[in-house]
């Protein structure tokens, strides 16, 4: 497949835009490793290969084995995912698919059990943002990286 449109080099501000997102994000207190699991799972559901192969390499820097990673498209079903890591994995699935039932109350609940309400607004933020990534690179063909 090729590239549609490259949106980085000819129009730059695009990117520099989602890297303020990205850079509240990182300093907002959230764990990394918990971020970058939230970053891989929207970029499977949304199937962004740029993004997907990306997010995994940060995450295992960040120190999520390979193992939670290859189980992460089951993570409700697998082993391995403390409860908070759970609640965030659930709020990331319900903001990414939002036209599929909007977030529902319960899942609100679930977050509010783990996350208190600004570390919820940071969440949701991240998955805004990692979606807002994903829409552009999906629309416009971005490449993931050759094989290594």
């Amino acid at each position: 497949m090729e590239p549609r449109i490259d949106y980085k080099k000819l129009a730059p501000g695009i990117p520099e835009a989602l890297g303020v997102i990205d850079r509240y994000v990182r300093d907002c207190g959230l764990e990394a490793p918990l971020l970058e699991l939230v970053k891989l799972r929207a970029s499977q559901l949304n199937g962004c290969a740029r993004c997907m192969q990306a997010h995994a390499r940060a995450a295992r820097k960040a120190g999520i084995t390979q193992n939670r990673l290859d189980l992460l498209p089951a993570w409700r079903e697998s082993p391995g995912y403390s409860e908070r890591e759970r609640a965030a994995l659930g709020w990331c699935e319900a903001v990414t698919l939002v036209t599929e039932g909007h977030v529902p109350d319960a899942q609100v609940a679930e977050a509010r059990r783990h996350f208190s309400e600004k570390e919820i607004a940071n969440l949701t933020l991240a998955v805004a943002g990692i979606n807002a990534w994903n829409r552009m690179n999906i629309a416009l063909r971005a490449q993931p990286d050759a094989e290594e």
